[in-house]
C-alpha cells in the first residue's frame, strides 16, 4: 500500500510539473501578443493588426495558426519534419492546402502525444481508481501512441472521403466538359465554365477546377496546372484524365474525341463499381443473418421437439416410479 501511494504521488508530481511547464511556455506568447496589441492600439496602429484588406497574403499573415506556429518556431522549437513533402501531399489530398499545414500537423502530433497521457492521468486521479504501476505505465504508453498516430488517422480518413466524393462526381463533370469542348470552348475556358457550373452538385471538383483556371490565368503552363490538379485530388482517374489532356495537347490530337472515349470508360467504371457494391450485399447480409437470425430460427424449430422429448421422458420416469411402487407393495 505504501509503495502504491508513493507511486501515485510521484505521478501526480510529474503531471503537475508538466502542466506548469506548458503554462510557462505558453504564457509569454499570450502576454507578448497582448502587450504588442496594447502598444499598437495606443499609437493608433491597432487596426493594422486585426483589420486589413482581404487579400490572400494578408489573410495568411494574420492567421492565428500561422502566427502561433511562427511564435513557437521563433522560440527554438523546429516543427519541420524530414518527411514534410509526403506530409504536405497527404494534407493537400485531405483539403489542408495552407503553407503552414505540415507544421501544424507536426505540432498536433506532439501535443497529442503529451496531452492524452496527461488526460488519462487526470481521469484516473478524479476517479480514484489507480492501477498498478506497470499497468499505469502501459496505459500511458498506449495513450501516447494513440496521440501520436491519431492526427494521421484523421487526415487519412478525410483524404479517402474526399477522394471518394471526387470520384463519384467525376463522370458527370467529364460529360459537362465534353459538351463545352464540342460547343467550341477551349480547354482553359472549359475548366472555368465547368468549375462554375458544378459548384452546387460537386463542390470539391468545382474547387479543384477553379484552382486550375486561376493558375492558368496567372500564367502557369497547362501541363503544370494539370499535374497539380492530379496531385491535389489523389484520385488515379483524374491523374489519367490529366495525362490524357497533356498528351493530346502535345501530339495535336482532338481532345474532344479522346475525352468522349474516356468519359464512356468512366461511366462504365462507375456502373461496375455500383454492381460490385450490389454483389457485396448478400455477403454482408450473411453476417447478421448467421449471428442473429440463425440462432432464433434454430431455437424456434428445436424448442417444440425439446419440450416434447422432455414431457415424454417425464412420463416414462413417472411410469417407472409407479412400477417400482407396485413391486414394493
Amino acid at each position: 500500500m505504501g509503495g502504491g501511494t508513493l507511486a501515485n504521488w510521484i505521478v501526480l508530481g510529474l503531471v503537475f510539473a508538466a502542466v506548469m511547464l506548458v503554462v510557462l511556455a505558453l504564457a509569454p506568447l499570450v502576454l507578448g501578443r497582448s502587450d504588442i496589441k496594447a502598444r499598437l492600439a495606443s499609437q493608433g496602429g491597432g487596426a493594422a493588426v486585426d483589420e486589413g484588406p482581404g487579400s490572400i497574403r494578408n489573410d495568411l499573415l494574420t492567421s492565428r495558426w500561422a502566427q502561433l506556429l511562427h511564435d513557437i518556431e521563433a522560440r527554438g522549437l523546429s516543427l519541420t519534419d524530414d518527411a514534410s513533402g509526403k506530409i504536405a501531399d497527404k494534407l493537400q489530398r485531405a483539403g489542408f492546402d495552407q503553407p503552414w499545414a505540415p507544421r501544424a500537423f507536426t505540432l498536433a502530433r506532439a501535443v497529442g502525444t503529451l496531452a492524452l497521457p496527461i488526460m488519462v492521468v487526470i481521469v484516473l486521479a478524479a476517479g480514484g481508481n489507480w492501477p498498478e504501476p506497470a499497468k499505469l505505465y502501459m496505459i500511458m504508453m498506449g495513450a501516447a501512441v494513440a496521440g501520436l498516430y491519431l492526427p494521421g488517422i484523421i487526415v487519412g480518413s478525410r483524404a479517402e472521403n474526399r477522394a471518394q466524393e471526387v470520384l463519384n462526381g467525376f463522370p458527370d463533370t467529364l460529360d459537362l466538359m465534353l459538351v463545352c469542348l464540342e460547343a467550341g470552348l477551349g480547354i482553359d475556358a472549359a475548366f472555368s465554365r465547368v468549375g462554375s457550373e458544378i459548384i452546387g452538385s460537386h463542390p470539391l471538383l468545382a474547387k479543384l477546377f477553379g484552382q486550375v483556371s486561376l493558375e492558368l490565368r496567372a500564367g502557369r503552363s497547362r501541363e503544370v496546372a494539370l499535374r497539380m490538379l492530379a496531385k491535389k485530388s489523389g484520385v488515379p482517374e483524374i491523374t489519367a484524365f490529366t495525362t490524357l489532356i497533356i498528351q493530346s495537347d502535345k501530339l495535336g490530337a482532338s481532345v474532344a474525341s479522346a475525352l468522349r472515349v474516356y468519359a464512356a470508360e468512366m461511366r462504365e467504371a462507375r456502373r461496375l463499381r455500383a454492381e460490385e457494391k450490389a454483389h457485396k450485399i448478400p455477403v454482408l447480409l450473411s453476417i447478421p443473418l448467421v449471428c442473429f437470425m440463425l440462432p432464433t430460427m434454430v431455437a424456434v424449430l428445436m424448442l417444440p421437439a425439446a419440450i416434447g422429448m422432455k414431457n415424454q421422458m417425464a412420463q416414462v420416469e413417472k411410469q417407472e416410479q409407479a412400477n417400482k411402487a407396485a413391486r414394493g407393495k
